[in-house]
Formats: structure tokens, C-alpha cells, sequence
């Protein structure tokens, strides 16, 4: 079950075949993928590297999952906290993917933003020339309808 959901849930945030989506898109989905698997690994790594250190706090994958979120998510409440220096190594990676994630998923949202106002943009221009094209095509009408009815000898 959880394996097709994580499939699922990965050709959601990456495309099917990987060109339906905006590169922004794509780029932004695959370092949420790489900040959940790092989450989740590097929870089990600093559990493994604490275990049995003098003052250990990170002692269970539950403590160490809740301490990887708050750690990539740069809110660092301190309750839990590495003391060993590879649980610090490992604190540093999860550190620096999560900054990096949550800097790509801001910019493919600030991108997604502009995106669809320069859209919004290009149809009201769109729409400006579409106007003064059909008053030209009017004008153009008028002018002749005026010169016909003033050779025919129209009305006085």
C-alpha cells in the first residue's frame, strides 16, 4: 500500500514521463522527494550514530523524526539536539536540504506567480489589439459605406 502511494504521490510532484511540468515545477518536486527521504534517513542515521553517547536525547526514530522536521524546517525548538559529532554531521545535511527545499518550493511559487500574471498580461494585451483592430475593420467599413452613399447622390 504505502509503496504505490509514495509512487503515486512521486508522479504527482514530478510529472508522469517528466515534460508535462515546468522545469520549475519538476525541480521544486524532486528536492521535496530528496527533503523527505533525507528526513527520513538521516532520522534513522542520527538515531544510530546517539545511541549508547553520554547525554543522548535522540534515542528513538519518533524523537529523531520530530527533531529532522524541525531541524529542515530551520525552526530548531531545541528540545532535541545531536551531541555526537556525526549526529551532527548528519543534522548539518538535513539542515542545509531543507533550506535549499523550502528556497526551490518559495521560488517555483514566486515563479508560478508571475507566470500567470505576465499571462494574464499577454490576454489583456491580446484583447487591446483584438479591440483596435475591429474599430480600424469599423472605421474602414464606415469610410466606404460614406463614399457610396455620397457617389450614389445620397440624401441631402
Amino acid at each position: 500500500m504505502l509503496p504505490g502511494f509514495l509512487t503515486r504521490a512521486v508522479e504527482l510532484l514530478l510529472g508522469r514521463d517528466g515534460r508535462d511540468r515546468p522545469l520549475h515545477l519538476r525541480a521544486a518536486g524532486g528536492a521535496t522527494v530528496v527533503l523527505v527521504v533525507v528526513m527520513l534517513l538521516g532520522s534513522w542515521a542520527v538515531t544510530a550514530a546517539e545511541q549508547g553517547a553520554a547525554r543522548a536525547n535522540l534515542t528513538s526514530y519518533p524523537k529523531a523524526l520530530w527533531w529532522s522536521i524541525e531541524t529542515a524546517t530551520t525552526v530548531g525548538y531545541g528540545d532535541f539536539y545531536p551531541v555526537t559529532f556525526w549526529g551532527r554531521v548528519v543534522g548539518a545535511v538535513v539542515m542545509v536540504v531543507g533550506i535549499t527545499t523550502y528556497g526551490m518550493v518559495t521560488a517555483a511559487l514566486a515563479t508560478w506567480f508571475v507566470g500567470r500574471e505576465q499571462k494574464r498580461h499577454r490576454l489583456a494585451h491580446h484583447a487591446h489589439e483584438l479591440c483596435d483592430e475591429t474599430a480600424r475593420a469599423l472605421h474602414e467599413r464606415f469610410d466606404r459605406l460614406e463614399r457610396m452613399l455620397t457617389r450614389e447622390g445620397g440624401p441631402d
